[in-house]
């Protein structure tokens, strides 16, 4: 099992980072890495979604959501390109409504192969790839941001706050509000100044 030192988050003890999301973790800071340099937006998608990943583990919890990273490609799954295109247009895009044809064109498939394909790629769907994605960002926005729950799910790509909320609470157990607060008390550098 992969320990994370927590010193500077003022938590005293070594968390466990369990085999769940430890390569994810692990893939992320990687891809981080490669991206710095070269493109700085992406590398702060990344890091957003690494804080996302590590805060269960520092606050000594199992991880948000199960994701679901296959150890190797697919039989019948999207080229690596392919994947890479569609990831990068989710990733641009998670404020607008994504349609799985157009998803589908930038892998050069029909919409029925493309759903297909991408499942077996990552183990979802690409419908809960999205909403994933966006609730993880939810997540991020939250503990970087003072902004509010409704401006959140807005630029998440979320209908409004109840729309949040309910997935939320579905994918958490617990609804966004009661989930900072949580994050934000476990560890006092996340906690925003008061305005």
């Amino acid at each position: 099992m992969l320990q994370i030192n927590c010193e500077h988050s003022g938590l005293r003890s070594a968390a466990p980072l369990n085999r769940t999301y430890a390569p994810r973790a692990l893939n992320l800071v990687e891809r981080l890495r490669a991206a710095i340099d070269e493109d700085p937006q992406s590398a702060r998608l990344m890091l957003d979604e690494l804080s996302v990943v590590l805060a269960p583990a520092l606050a000594g919890e199992g991880p948000s959501f199960a994701s679901v990273v296959p150890a190797s490609p697919q039989r019948g799954g999207l080229a690596a390109w392919q994947l890479r295109q569609v990831k990068i247009h989710i990733e641009e895009n998670l404020a607008d409504r994504l349609h799985v044809e157009t998803l589908a064109s930038l892998a050069r498939l029909s919409t029925s192969h493309f759903c297909r394909a991408f499942k077996n790629s990552t183990g979802e769907t690409a419908h809960t790839y999205i909403m994933r994605r966006r609730l993880e960002r939810a997540q991020a926005l939250m503990l970087g941001t003072a902004e509010s729950l409704c401006q959140i799910a807005a630029a998440c790509g979320l209908a409004d706050q109840a729309h949040l909320t309910r997935l939320f609470r579905r994918y958490t157990g617990q609804t966004p509000f009661n989930w900072r607060r949580t994050f934000r008390t476990l560890d006092p550098a996340l906690a925003l100044p008061a305005a």
